[in-house]
């Protein structure tokens, strides 16, 4: 695809996009497990807490940071998270060039009925390769057409329906195939470390109102401590137990601000026993008090 080809099928893509945008940062689109990604307001850096998901920019940019990594999600690069996972994240937009992007939700089962299909050598490829929780690799013109495609089956019901399911299948494919591929295939590959991370990572998600301990954790993959903590850091980049407070605090302030939940009762629900010791460690972490984040947060519903 030539690049006055590209950029001709990026412009239609954004004037679509933007069409189905609510007004919030992420709407719902006519595809099952696909949001629409806009705003034409730049957001500083803020915490925020992905679940497995592919986020693929096409015109803005989007620059995350995790410990001491940083990495940058934008028109030539797409964004790949395996585990639910909190970082703090910028968005970089205006009015003359909004953010427009769509963030695909990985479903397991599509994601393993392509790998059926895949041949073996590439998967012996996949599960011998390093990967990690989040994860960046190169936007290319395949991706672009399977985008291009997927907001055409958009326009009619019956089409999201069946095309896109199968569209979101060829995407995969190519992110498998891609410099992130091996992140992927590890999601469903329970035998590697990450494997097992991320079943660990899972029972957090389920059991968040649960106090955790490093020995708990580490017992339930069989680990000793400190090989848990290494492989726990290796696909977080963080501690485990501050993945759990991290985990905690996002939770509360997703109940306060899609229940309209007093802080209080928040802090209960995610396994505080001190109200007072959540609001110090909420602003800590977040730079407000939760009436002021969620006072932020509300018009836009950026979470």
């Amino acid at each position: 695809m030539t690049a006055a080809l590209n950029d001709q099928v990026r412009r239609r893509i954004v004037e679509q996009a933007i069409g189905y945008s609510t007004g919030a940062f992420a709407s719902p689109s006519p595809v099952a497990g696909v949001k629409i990604l806009h705003t034409e307001k730049g957001h500083p850096r803020t915490p925020v807490l992905y679940d497995p998901t592919i986020v693929i920019v096409v015109q803005g940019a989007k620059v995350g940071f995790l410990g001491d990594r940083t990495f940058r999600y934008d028109a030539d690069n797409y964004l790949l998270l395996t585990v639910p996972l909190p970082f703090e994240c910028q968005t970089i937009a205006s009015k003359e060039e909004p953010f427009v992007g769509i963030s695909i939700g990985v479903d397991v089962p599509l994601l393993q009925s392509v790998l059926m299909d895949l041949d073996q050598d590439h998967l012996d490829e996949l599960a011998t390769a390093e990967s990690s929780g989040v994860n960046g690799a190169p936007f290319t013109n395949d991706l672009l057409c399977a985008i291009e495609r997927l907001f055409d089956a958009m326009r009619n019901p019956r089409d999201a329906q069946f095309l896109g399911k199968l569209i979101i299948k060829e995407i995969l494919y190519h992110v498998l195939c891609g410099e992130s591929g091996a992140a992927l295939h590890a999601l469903v590959n329970r035998h590697t470390h990450f494997g097992l991370i991320a079943k660990v990572i899972q029972h957090i998600e389920a059991n968040y109102a649960e106090t955790f301990s490093v020995e708990q954790l580490a017992r339930m993959v069989n680990m000793s401590v400190s090989a848990f903590h290494h492989n726990f850091k290796a696909v977080t980049n963080t501690s485990p137990l501050q993945y759990v407070k991290s985990y905690k605090l996002h939770r509360a302030r997703l109940i306060m601000l899609n229940e309209g939940a007093k802080a209080g009762v928040a802090a209960s629900r995610v396994g505080y026993e001190s109200a007072s010791q959540f609001s110090r460690e909420f602003k800590r972490y977040f730079g407000a008090t939760p009436v002021d984040e969620v006072a932020r947060l509300k018009p836009v519903l950026v979470g």
